[in-house]
């Protein structure tokens, strides 16, 4: 399966991990988190594959995440209500997200690439 990776066409960071993948020769799908969010059945999927935990999947840095005051609120939430508010809009998802089925990786950091994409 070749790599998805859901991105941001205006994020820094989602550029910098597009650009590693094209310039290692990874063929990747490319789809913009906010036209074309992970379901929530996608991103329950990602996240237990990630082996993160789910506060890891949220775009702490976003607007929107500062706006809905979260930093305070995800404190009292269940995975459930954490789940649901994030495939409830993509622009609250950290990025980029990149996956083959099996592994995911949240963010860019180029060891981490290196180590899981080649």
């Amino acid at each position: 399966m070749s790599l998805i990776m859901y991105q941001y066409p205006k994020c820094g960071t989602c550029r910098k991990a597009k650009k590693y993948l094209e310039e290692h020769g990874i063929s990747f799908t490319d789809k913009n988190i906010a036209e074309e969010p992970p379901s929530r059945e996608e991103l329950e999927k990602l996240i237990k594959k990630s082996g993160l935990p789910i506060k890891k999947f949220f775009n702490t840095s976003g607007q929107k995440y500062r706006a809905l005051g979260l930093s305070q609120k995800l404190k009292e939430m269940s995975e459930e209500e954490m789940l649901d508010l994030l495939a409830s809009d993509g622009m609250l998802i950290k990025r980029p997200i990149v996956t083959d089925g099996n592994k995911v990786t949240v963010g860019f950091k180029e060891d981490l690439y290196k180590e899981t994409w080649g």
